[in-house]
């Protein structure tokens, strides 16, 4: 009996130790954002968390999952858009997993899968639209390769939320192109707005002309008016010519006399 308690004082404080080891082993807390993928002798058996999960350690294993929106940056991809123009596109995408178990059985690495597919998406996408459209429709594009993604990641359990295209850049040759190009278009805009305002005037003193016509005391006030304008410049000597219809009843007066 007394080695038997001897014993036993001895292996206590090893026993006590173990079972520390084992609970310590067997417990799991997870977060709010976290759930616990649990396989039981590498068979799937449920998704558990969050709180407190008790697992049965070398039988049993359990793979955190983080629920949270992550936030990845696309590294720049060279595109050739579908006028064959090269430019180098960055972009980021918001995604998370919705299915926990999608995203640990059906794909070995998940975060690297989706970057890599986003990454294809983003050149598969923007090769089949032109560089204008790269420039001045980003919106349309970001909902485009968003949609693709999406399709592409729900069989991982994985829900891709936004894309964001975050700069297009071009080569000098061809700044200078588009450069010239929007100059060119403002020229002609001037010329169009020039045109258009010519036309108007040629209207207008075109209207002007029928109703002086039709009364001929008007020409001579306008053209009183003119010599007025033309005189109000002191330092200026104008030779301007006298129309006879104006002079025509004085001259009329004289030959009367």
């Amino acid at each position: 009996m007394f080695w038997d308690a001897v014993e036993i004082g001895f292996f206590t404080p090893f026993l006590i130790l173990a079972a520390i080891l084992f609970l310590a082993s067997a417990i799991r807390i997870f977060r709010e954002y976290e759930r616990g993928v649990v396989f039981t002798l590498g068979r799937f058996q449920q998704v558990k968390g969050p709180g407190l999960v008790i697992i049965i350690p070398g039988i049993q294993q359990a793979v955190r999952v983080d629920l949270r929106t992550v936030v990845l940056e696309v590294p720049t991809q060279d595109v050739i858009s579908k006028d064959n123009v090269s430019v180098k596109v960055s972009a980021v995408i918001y995604f998370r997993v919705v299915d926990p178990q999608k995203a640990i059985i059906q794909v070995v690495d998940f975060m690297n899968a989706t970057s890599q597919l986003a990454q294809t998406m983003l050149r598969s996408v923007l090769g089949k639209h032109l560089l204008d459209d790269m420039l001045s429709e980003r919106e349309r594009l970001n909902l485009d390769i968003q949609q693709a993604l999406d399709t592409q990641t729900d069989a991982w359990g994985i829900k891709v939320s936004n894309v964001e295209i975050k700069q297009v850049d071009l080569t000098e040759s061809m700044v200078r192109a588009i450069a010239r190009q929007a100059e060119a278009e403002r020229e002609r805009r001037a010329k169009v707005i020039h045109a258009e305002g010519e036309l108007q005037a040629s209207e207008k003193l075109f209207q002007a002309a029928r109703i002086l016509a039709q009364e001929p005391q008007a020409i001579q006030l306008r053209y009183l008016e003119t010599l007025t304008v033309i005189g109000a410049d002191k330092n200026t000597t104008v030779v301007f010519p006298l129309p006879m219809d104006v002079i025509a009843p004085f001259l009329k007066k004289d030959t009367g006399n």
